[in-house]
């Protein structure tokens, strides 16, 4: 039985028709136990009878099911006509930020060096760097093992397609955090090592 949870994608561009043609109707809070004090994961809470299903063969049978479950891709006008609008909502929330902070220049273009970068910082935060001096690091090991797999996915699908300035870039980054990794497992495996015995000597 697979340990992996599922997930839905839900295309909200049928929830947008439907929200055009009814009138918006106040929602009862359902009742709950947990007061809402944030998000929460839901794995698939009302299908257990998925339990009983066998796990899937491979990748092969993943990738066939994502594509039975995705909704329908965007036609070429959805994407631009939403792209358009999400760069001049993007453009009305930087003068927002330019008014209130006239010293605050343009902010430049994201670009694939800043995706690298975020990917980077997560890994090493969740393998304790940044800690203040005198405090404890809060390790995630395994959020950091899923955000250096993350990097390699990266430099894999998109081999060939990369300058030569950002393919060096993201191969130095996952080499660096693949060793911290090695390093801090290292670590983590040799605390369980018992103490040696005392010499005799004092």
């Amino acid at each position: 039985m697979s340990d992996t949870p599922k997930f839905e994608v839900i295309d909200r561009r049928k929830i947008k028709a439907e929200e055009e043609q009814e009138s918006p109707k106040p929602a009862a809070p359902e009742p709950s136990a947990e007061p809402a004090a944030g998000p929460r994961l839901v794995v698939n809470e009302g299908r257990r009878e998925a339990d009983a299903e066998p796990p899937a063969a491979g990748e092969e049978d993943l990738a066939q099911q994502l594509e039975t479950d995705l909704p329908p891709a965007p036609t070429a006008q959805e994407s631009s006509e939403q792209k358009a609008a999400y760069d001049a909502s993007a453009e009305r929330l930087e003068d927002l930020i330019r008014a209130q902070n006239p010293g605050v220049g343009k902010q430049p273009p994201v670009s694939f060096e800043h995706l690298v970068q975020q990917f980077y910082v997560s890994a090493m935060i969740q393998m304790g760097a940044g800690t203040q001096e005198g405090q404890r690091p809060r390790v995630d090991i395994l959020g950091a093992r899923t955000t250096i797999d993350l990097l390699g996915i990266l430099a894999e699908k998109t081999r060939g397609n990369l300058t030569d300035a950002e393919d060096r870039m993201l191969q130095s980054v996952l080499f660096e955090v693949r060793m911290a990794f090695l390093e801090l497992t290292s670590m983590i495996s040799m605390q369980g090592v018992p103490p040696p015995p005392p010499t005799g000597k004092h």
